[in-house]
């Protein structure tokens, strides 16, 4: 037994409508899973965002209410559940999934039926988990039959998550091309396995965590757990940092593919890079203590061996990830030396892995408990950076790998200023939100709305909250706007513009030596890999190292 099975091809379309979608239902194409997950996630975001900026607009005005009070715990609960699980993962995963297959030279994904089977558990448990919210289920809810279906659906969404992250994992270690060791596995493909390893480890616990309190609500006798609120005293750490970024880790593969494509060269120093990508990965501790790993406040009066007991713990989870991301970025950076071409998807790569920087840089600072920020928006901000850098990374991966999924390339020029705008966005929805974390504006992953009520989080707070808030305001909604246009621009693009070409980039990796769109079984031919950039030993220039 092999784990790609060979009898597990779609059917061949017979025409248009129902034999159209019954293939796509049906398929398991790795290339066609990843799109299906592709359009998921992209039709999320943008619900997600508009949910992002009227939950902005609310906060804009301490002293009244624009929206329902009872309905806020639901849009907090939607805006971090739909961004994290039904937006950002699903993103990553299924550009991995269109990518990976071709990238190590294989003909399909290690079990593909797995792959397809996890799309529809996540697209039908994520669409179960918001209805849930939405009847007032989910973290803090009231309706006690809604909050037991969140938890089970939201169980299920990422299961089916983990299902094709198994996949992937797989095929990573057991299908690459003839020759092509792990030194020589592609700079993306490297980070998908740093990532999809380390989402063996964090999300079954996640899982557990949830049906334990599954348990826990529905028989409440048994367990001393603190009813719907428990969600977010259990599960927390699933939604938030450190976790968060290791579903980001292949923007930074993302990030060297475009550098070494755009320059043209060979980019070094490799093993080195992909040390620095593996760091992001220790991430994953903060899933395995299931709490807030923090340096106390009052730290500097603290005992020598309560320091220690501190710092390590806080340098595993948290400085690690930082380093890690930083030299990441500053490595591969290098390569810009080299003056690149013009190219989209490197601006998009560029703005992703800066972002995620921020993003980790946040997470640290925000568990020092001298910083005081524990309990502020500053949290919040730093997430939106972590999430809009997974968006603007799976805008620019969609522009660098559409070719090979659709046959056309979406025009440079036209696409280069939604990065920016982007870009620009995400900074100014996040940024305002750490600022306000400073001046103490109330915050939390799962926020108890409850007028009058003592702890309750209100909105109101010693800063200038209009200001701070109008302006993350405004960066949700340049997000949204450019993520409108992208859609519309590649849906336009891929529907109707010019071929692209087999290698329309001058690439260096095996995605490239094979026809534009790639056939459902990739290659026509095995190919033997000698070096890390194996279409760069058969072209003439044989260009140097970056």
């Amino acid at each position: 037994m092999t784990t790609i099975d060979t009898h597990a091809t779609s059917a061949a379309p017979s025409g248009a409508g129902l034999a159209s979608v019954a293939d796509w239902v049906t398929t398991t194409d790795h290339k066609k899973i990843g799109r299906l997950y592709i359009g998921a996630s992209a039709l999320a975001a943008i619900g997600a965002i508009v949910v992002a900026g009227l939950l902005a607009f609310e906060r804009t005005d301490a002293t009244g209410t624009a929206l329902p009070i009872e309905s806020l715990t639901q849009l907090f609960s939607i805006y971090r559940f739909g961004l994290t699980y039904v937006v950002l993962l699903p993103l990553i995963v299924g550009i991995a999934l269109c990518v990976v297959p071709l990238q190590v030279g294989a003909r399909s994904v290690a079990f593909p039926r797995l792959a397809a089977t996890g799309f529809w558990a996540w697209f039908v448990g994520s669409v179960t988990a918001i209805v849930s919210i939405a009847a007032n289920g989910g973290p803090n809810g009231g309706n006690t039959r809604f909050v037991d279906l969140f938890m089970l659906s939201a169980a299920v969404a990422i299961l089916g998550v983990l299902a094709t992250v198994v996949s992937l994992a797989t095929s990573i270690l057991t299908t690459r091309a003839p020759g092509m060791n792990m030194r020589r596995v592609p700079w993306f493909t490297w980070s998908v396995l740093v990532m999809s390893l380390t989402l063996l480890v964090a999300l079954p616990i996640l899982i557990g965590d949830l049906l334990v309190v599954y348990l826990a609500h529905k028989y409440p006798s048994t367990s001393e757990l603190s009813g719907n609120r428990a969600i977010g005293e259990w599960a927390e750490f699933g939604f938030t940092q450190p976790t968060t970024l290791l579903f980001l880790i292949p923007a930074f593969g993302f990030f060297a593919e475009t550098v070494a494509t755009a320059t043209r060269r060979r980019l070094t120093p490799r093993g080195t890079i992909f040390a620095a990508v593996g760091l992001v990965g220790t991430a994953v501790y903060a899933a395995a203590v299931q709490a807030p790993v923090i340096i106390r406040a009052g730290f500097s009066g603290l005992s020598g061996s309560a320091k220690v007991s501190d710092l390590l713990p806080f340098a595993f989870v948290h400085v690690l990830p930082l380093l890690g991301a930083f030299l990441a970025l500053a490595l591969t950076a290098q390569g810009l030396k080299h003056k690149p071409g013009l190219n989209a998807a490197l601006a998009f790569g560029l703005f992703a892995a800066l972002l995620a920087v921020l993003g980790a840089a946040g997470n640290a600072l925000y568990h020092i408990g001298d910083a005081g920020l524990m309990g502020t928006t500053f949290e919040e901000g730093t997430w939106l950076a972590v999430v809009y850098a997974g968006v603007i990374a799976g805008m620019g991966a969609v522009a660098h790998w559409g070719p090979k999924l659709w046959g056309r390339s979406v025009p440079t020029k036209a696409v280069l200023p939604l990065g920016l705008l982007a870009f620009a966005g995400a900074a100014l929805a996040s940024l305002p939100m750490m600022i306000a974390g400073f001046a103490d504006q109330p915050g939390g992953v799962f926020p108890v709305i409850e007028p009058g009520v003592p702890g309750a989080v209100q909105f109101e707070y010693s800063g200038p909250s209009e200001l701070w808030n109008f302006l993350s305001l405004a960066g949700h909604a340049i997000v949204l706007v450019s993520v409108l246009a992208y859609l519309a621009l590649a849906i336009r693009s891929f529907a109707k513009g010019d071929a692209a070409g087999d290698d329309p980039w001058d690439g260096q990796t095996l995605e490239w030596a094979t026809t534009s769109p790639a056939p459902e079984h990739n290659f026509a031919q095995l190919h033997v890999v000698q070096s890390p950039e194996p279409l760069l030993d058969l072209k003439p220039s044989n260009r140097s190292d970056a």
